[in-house]
């Protein structure tokens, strides 16, 4: 077992790893793999979840915004976490995290401690993502990153396909208990696997930490979440005017905090990185290739997640398939994605972006826009096929984007890129989810009050909802084309103060 001792990285030889680094990577892929299927389990769980422990619907939302809230709250300050300590502490205490909450989730006697359980769980996987993004680009020589990033593209679209789809399962048989039954053990082996087998990768350097811009990263990316998972209710007339008044004030606040405090982050941020202190170092965005990837990231998140989550309950309430059917709906484009990941990771290597991003731009809007004609006759197969024909569109601009966005940076900003990665990912994906939900929602009255039938009503609600996402995805076909592959010796570049 090594030391905690930071190590530095022995350069790869043509295109073979260091036996080393592959086991390093091969670890935080498997960990990565298992806290994003925990992940995405607990929306299914939840009609279940209110059954069991005598909750209503407003209290059980809690127990996945309470875990958007700790991943908002963390995932800015683990650039500033993985500059600080060596990669192998960072690895065991997010797992030790994650299997934790996981083991408190499972025996949780009540709805408070599993809130709890689901706060610790996402301390870890908070963590885990840009644990292996700056790992990734650390010890990956330049002409071989596509291609490994292929390999995080296979965890990123597997998870996601198969979590659901688990769940559904074992809710049909057993008790909600068994989604943290199942995941429990799983965590426990990659935390020993990683105890004996994970090492120091990169250096480390020693820094206070600003207790300030803790704090103000945690209003600030926490109120926004927060009050993005807040719209829905402040948008709901049928739960009452005075609930309607209450959750529109909460949202006024939350947002009202959430800018302000964000706007002094930001600031305080801007002065510390002069001395190389900042907790989230802003000069990524000096970086125009960094920044454009990221715009287009952030388009695609909103658009991605958004559509992800109510198409599953269009399946359900529109065409009356079952969950665990329409789980299985996103099943083949997630292995098709899985697939294709190396694949696309290679032609990445060779190619470059354009290639790759722009065929992929023009798919995923192509399908968003078809999103936009379908209703209560739509066949369930074409929509299969339509869902993996968008999983390959995602394909394609996925793993271009997170090499090149990362790629374009000096190595000493990798650990801050990679946690504004993920940063944005969490407030686009809360955005996107949110944002269709409230306009779903007020189509669906619209229709209704006005004497449509009901299923036709909803039908209409999910159409204006793929209609806002096929919106604000259409800037990504002219993004396509500015953003470039960076050169190899981009990793080597320094940024100025």
């Amino acid at each position: 077992m090594t030391t905690d001792t930071a190590s530095t990285p022995i350069p790869a030889r043509g295109d073979v790893l260091d036996r080393r680094e592959s086991r390093v990577i091969w670890l935080l892929l498997g960990a990565a793999f298992v806290a994003i299927l925990n992940e995405t389990t607990m929306a299914v769980a939840i009609p279940h979840l209110i059954d069991d422990l005598g909750i209503t619907a407003l209290m059980a939302q809690w127990l996945t915004t309470a875990f958007m809230l700790t991943m908002a709250v963390v995932i800015p300050i683990t650039g500033f976490l993985l500059q600080m300590f060596p990669t192998r502490r960072v690895f065991l205490a997010a797992m030790s995290l994650f299997s934790g909450g996981t083991l408190l989730a499972l025996v949780a006697p009540g709805f408070e401690v599993l809130v709890a359980a689901r706060v610790v769980q996402a301390s870890g996987t908070a963590i885990m993502m840009p644990l292996l993004m700056t790992t990734l680009m650390t010890v990956v020589p330049p002409h071989m990153r596509g291609r490994m990033m292929g390999r995080v593209s296979i965890v990123m679209s597997l998870a996601p396909a198969i979590g659901p789809t688990l769940a559904g399962v074992i809710l049909d048989t057993l008790s909600w208990r068994w989604i943290f039954g199942i995941v429990l053990p799983i965590a426990l082996i990659m935390l020993v696997v990683g105890a004996r087998w994970m090492e120091n990768i990169g250096e480390t350097r020693p820094a206070p930490i600003d207790v300030p811009s803790v704090i103000l990263s945690a209003l600030g990316f926490g109120g926004i979440v927060f009050g993005l998972s807040q719209i829905g209710g402040a948008a709901e007339g049928g739960a009452g005017a005075e609930a309607a008044t209450a959750a529109t004030w909460t949202l006024g606040v939350a947002f009202a905090v959430g800018a302000i405090a964000l706007a002094l982050f930001i600031w305080r941020q801007l002065r510390l990185q002069r001395v190389d202190d900042a907790l989230l170092d802003l000069r990524v965005f000096r970086v125009p290739n960094f920044s454009l990837s990221i715009l287009q990231m952030l388009l695609i998140a909103v658009a991605f997640f958004g559509t992800i989550t109510i198409l599953p309950l269009f399946l359900q309430d529109v065409l009356g398939l079952s969950p665990t059917e329409s789980g299985l709906m996103v099943l083949p484009g997630a292995v098709l994605m899985g697939v294709l990941g190396p694949v696309i990771g290679r032609i990445y290597d060779r190619w470059g972006t354009r290639v790759l991003l722009v065929p992929g731009a023009l798919i995923t809007n192509a399908v968003l826009w078809f999103y936009t004609t379908i209703g209560e006759h739509s066949s369930p197969w074409l929509l299969l096929a339509v869902q993996t024909v968008l999983s390959l569109g995602l394909a394609m601009s996925f793993t271009p984007l997170f090499t090149a966005s990362l790629g374009s940076l000096p190595r000493m900003l990798y650990s801050h890129g990679s946690a504004v990665l993920g940063t944005i990912q969490q407030v686009a994906g809360a955005a996107g989810i949110a944002v269709m939900f409230t306009v779903m929602s007020a189509i669906m009255r619209g229709g209704m009050t006005g004497g449509m039938p009901e299923l036709a009503a909803e039908a209409s609600g999910f159409r204006g909802a793929f209609l806002i996402a096929a919106i604000i995805a259409a800037p990504t076909i002219v993004g396509a084309f500015l953003i470039r592959k960076p050169a190899d010796d981009a990793g080597e570049r320094s940024v100025g103060h």
